[in-house]
């Protein structure tokens, strides 16, 4: 039925929203500030511009917020001072795109984190070579709900939008691979997805886990074959 699958990475193939929001919560009380589960939430899935107005005024203004980053930043480098990857691969994700590579589905990623970022993280963890594209937020003008990173994932993969499935776990992502003209498999990580989004996805998971039994039916082998 679809040729391509393209993936989100923050929250979708590597969970990393909960060491984040948990160094900036830590990062908020060194102000002497409490910032909540639920003021932090309204940030997750933003671009990067509007999650730092929101955490500036949560935080008291930019000297705060500057405070905070610093902070933020460093909690996050003790935390990989034992060697292991920052960020741990989301259950699922590893299982999942090794049985798209083995039915020679092409992959990509489409996620706000920069182009580097990507790989230094997916290689981190061992699943580079699962993907033949990549599409970071440093490459495009707009960012999600905007469907430019979605539209050139599929462009470097070489394939019709309307050939791809999206996985995304935010509702900005879903937003825009919906624009973009693909199918959408939402899999909510720290912030569910409101209900206007969950009706308008072709499918939702709980975990990547429960993709591999769907994948005979969303990537027939003849939809492969046609590509390569």
């Amino acid at each position: 039925m679809f040729a391509a699958a393209i993936f989100d990475m923050d929250g979708l193939l590597i969970d990393s929203e909960r060491p984040i929001m948990a160094a900036w919560i830590e990062a908020a009380r060194t102000l002497d500030i409490e910032l909540s589960h639920s003021q932090y939430l309204q940030v997750v899935g933003l671009a990067m511009t509007e999650s730092e107005h929101i955490l500036a005024s949560l935080l008291g203004g930019a000297d705060a917020y500057n405070h905070a980053v610093a902070h933020v930043r460093q909690r996050l480098q003790l935390e990989r001072s034992d060697g292991a990857p920052l960020f741990p691969i989301k259950p699922g994700a590893a299982e999942f795109l090794s049985a798209l590579r083995e039915r020679g589905t092409r992959c990509a990623v489409a996620s706000s984190s920069t182009s580097g970022q990507i790989q230094a993280c997916l290689g981190s963890l061992g699943v580079l070579h699962h993907f033949s594209a990549f599409a970071g937020g440093d490459e495009v003008a707009r960012a999600k709900p905007d469907p430019a990173l979605y539209l050139l994932a599929a462009e470097r993969l070489g394939v019709d939008p309307a050939e791809c499935i999206a996985f995304e776990d935010s509702e900005n992502g879903a937003k825009a691979a919906l624009a973009a003209g693909m199918r959408v498999v939402v899999v909510p990580d720290l912030k569910h997805p409101p209900a206007s989004i969950i009706e308008r996805a072709f499918h939702v998971l709980e975990s990547l886990h429960e993709a591999v039994p769907h994948l005979s039916r969303w990537f027939p082998a003849e939809a492969a074959a046609r590509l390569s």
